[in-house]
């Protein structure tokens, strides 16, 4: 996959009466007034295979990344090639519905996801079985506590056979024993071949998993090395910052 140059803008508040005439009037701006820029003049190429770590403090551009690469959202400018599917672990409620039981939400988001009725009933009892919530198959999954839908999330995701995983944070809900378990999980689709995009606060879990890093701040991807590298030089900029 490659990203080249890309950028992403966002509006902070709508606009007032009084901003929209500005904008009408200003159409040749590039940061037009109420927004900002998530993500800009990013540039990296990943190969199959590669475990990539984001790096960064809150709100520098991380899920943005996350979600670029999974197509959630498109660049304004610049541009990103993804060869292949993406399995998006990015916010534990997407693609559920909350009146919908587990089971109904395991075909809906697996189905989503590109997976045919056939593919999803061959893999239905070991998403279960994973996410260890078999008694609550006709449960509503608004019921579900914020642990059971990572668990049953993960399950479904990590299912998907895409070459590109993204984590971003959601395993820091649930208990300890499930964790590891989906560390082991995340292991055997590294060994598997899968690429990986890994965004934790955790130094342990990037070394854990990850080779490469990309550290952003304020939007901006200002270093592209290994992941040692990468936590090393965050970790200096983090401590020398008030």
């Amino acid at each position: 996959m490659r990203v080249q140059d890309a950028g992403i803008r966002f509006r902070r508040n709508r606009l007032s009466r009084r901003n929209f005439k500005d904008l009408l009037s200003t159409q040749k701006r590039r940061t037009r007034p109420g927004e900002f820029w998530a993500l800009r003049h990013v540039s990296f190429e990943v190969g199959p295979g590669e475990a990539i770590g984001v790096v960064g403090r809150n709100g520098q551009g991380k899920s943005t990344l996350l979600k670029l690469v999974a197509e959630v959202v498109l660049p304004d400018e610049g541009a990103v090639r993804i060869t292949g599917g993406v399995a998006p672990l990015i916010e534990i409620t997407g693609g559920f519905v909350d009146d919908l039981t587990v089971r109904d939400n395991v075909y809906l988001t697996a189905g989503l996801h590109g997976m045919t009725r056939p593919e999803i009933d061959a893999a239905f009892d070991d998403i279960i079985d994973f996410a260890e919530i078999g008694d609550f198959l006709d449960t509503p999954y608004k019921h579900l506590s914020s642990g059971m839908r990572v668990r049953i999330a993960f399950a479904v995701i990590s299912s998907l056979d895409e070459p590109i995983l993204l984590v971003d944070e959601v395993l820091a809900v649930g208990d300890r024993r499930f964790k590891d378990k989906c560390y082991t999980r995340i292991e055997q689709l590294l060994e598997s071949g899968r690429t990986l995009f890994f965004v934790s606060h955790s130094e342990k879990e990037l070394l854990r998993f990850c080779t490469r890093g990309l550290y952003l701040d304020k939007g901006a991807l200002v270093l592209d090395a290994p992941i040692q590298e990468v936590v090393d030089r965050y970790n200096s900029d983090y401590n020398s910052k008030p």
